[in-house]
């Protein structure tokens, strides 16, 4: 197989063109669009090759739960766009999530982590790694004297989302980082929300990005995908073997599938961006809103570290509606463009209620303290017309 059609270091080209060309291989037959390898494993010229192989001591592929060429090509561009040394894609988003946590660890580590997480992200931290005699701590992420006071002489890992899934806090990436590497910590982020079209955690000091690619990068619906990013070294000590021994490995197909979705990425969270913050400056007055939260406005609690850290808003809004649950729903189920789903960064815009989905496992009183009001609706933009999406909410409001 021979090298895409970029000449320069990818460094050279902007985000957009990394999107389309990036990591790009070419069969003999020399297609255009990206081949879909669809392999279990493959054959050698020599038994010598073979062993070469299995040894690392030659290049090639050896199976499709360790590598395949459609697989490479979607780690190769996600690499180049977000500034990485290497990477390696998972089935789902919580398989990136919980190898980028785990496979590095041992019994009788610790882990400290924002209380802010996706529902999923909290079961790891709190029910899963206890069982492997891992210890682990929650802190307010927005404080940084509770990360400093939570490091031990044992704290290996920090995790935390930025911004916050579903309230849309912004976390200070560079001084968690900081405060992490100051105590032999290495500091991991799920830059879901954020996008890489936004934010870059790595160049802002993290040491492991971390992405569920069923959202954004695929942003149409169509499969599960996950994806880890850091150092070569960090890849080949902790995670490349542990992926090869475990198998949550993506399947050939959805590697496809998020490889071409990556074309259309920049484009698409653009347009939702502007779409949601249009949706935010209307809805920012409406009567039947107690509060809303968007990373793109003046009023956001964080808004001057939105402005150092990220380079754009985001595509999700979140907002309370007066009168709890009761009034959430009645707006929710008076939509119609904007669809009941838990998903989000589709090119359909969705609306979920976290108290009683993604976040229904905590206590009221743990939900209320990270600002999940029983009236709470997080809004994810899609690719509707604004004025349609803004007329359809609206109308809705009136049944609150």
């Amino acid at each position: 197989m021979s090298e895409g059609p970029m000449s320069k270091s990818p460094a050279a080209y902007r985000p957009e063109t990394r999107l389309v060309h990036s990591g790009t291989l070419r069969s003999q037959f020399g297609e255009t669009s990206e081949a879909l390898f669809l392999t279990q494993g493959y054959v050698y010229d020599t038994a010598e090759q073979c062993e070469a192989r299995f040894k690392g001591e030659a290049p090639g592929f050896i199976y499709s739960r360790y590598s395949n060429p459609t697989i490479a090509m979607f780690e190769r561009r996600m690499i180049e766009l977000e500034g990485a040394e290497a990477a390696r894609s998972a089935a789902t988003g919580m398989a990136a999530v919980t190898t980028a946590i785990l496979a590095p660890l041992k019994a009788g580590d610790h882990v400290v982590a924002s209380r802010a997480l996706f529902g999923s992200c909290l079961y790891v931290i709190q029910d899963l790694l206890p069982r492997y005699g891992i210890e682990t701590t929650l802190v307010d992420g927005l404080d940084l004297d509770q990360w400093q006071r939570a490091l031990r002489p044992n704290t290996k890992t920090f995790f935390l989302e930025s911004p916050t899934n579903p309230t849309l806090d912004v976390l200070d990436i560079p001084s968690i980082a900081e405060i992490a590497h100051k105590g032999g910590a290495r500091l991991v982020v799920d830059n879901v929300f954020a996008t890489p079209i936004w934010q870059s955690p790595l160049a802002l000091g993290a040491d492991v990005v971390v992405y569920s690619a069923t959202k954004h990068i695929d942003g149409q619906g169509r499969c599960l995908g996950g994806i880890i990013l850091s150092s070569e070294a960090f890849i080949a000590e902790h995670i490349h073997n542990f992926m090869r021994q475990t198998g949550p490995s993506i399947s050939p197909f959805n590697a496809w599938v998020l490889l071409k979705g990556l074309e259309t990425l920049g484009v698409r969270v653009r347009a939702q961006t502007e779409t949601a913050a249009r949706i935010a400056e209307v809805l920012a007055s409406h009567p039947k809103i107690s509060r809303l939260v968007y990373p793109g406005r003046a009023d956001h609690p964080q808004a001057a570290l939105v402005k150092k850290q990220m380079r754009g808003g985001s595509t999700l809004v979140g907002f309370e509606v007066k009168g709890g649950k009761a009034a959430a729903f009645r707006v929710l189920n008076a939509l119609k463009l904007a669809r009941i789903s838990n998903n989000l960064g589709d090119a359909k815009s969705l609306v979920t209620h976290p108290a009683t989905t993604t976040h229904q496992r905590l206590k009221p009183e743990d939900r209320a303290a990270l600002g999940i009001g029983e009236g709470f609706i997080r809004f994810s933009a899609g690719l509707e017309h604004a004025d349609d999406l803004i007329e359809d909410l609206t109308a809705a409001l009136e049944q609150a």
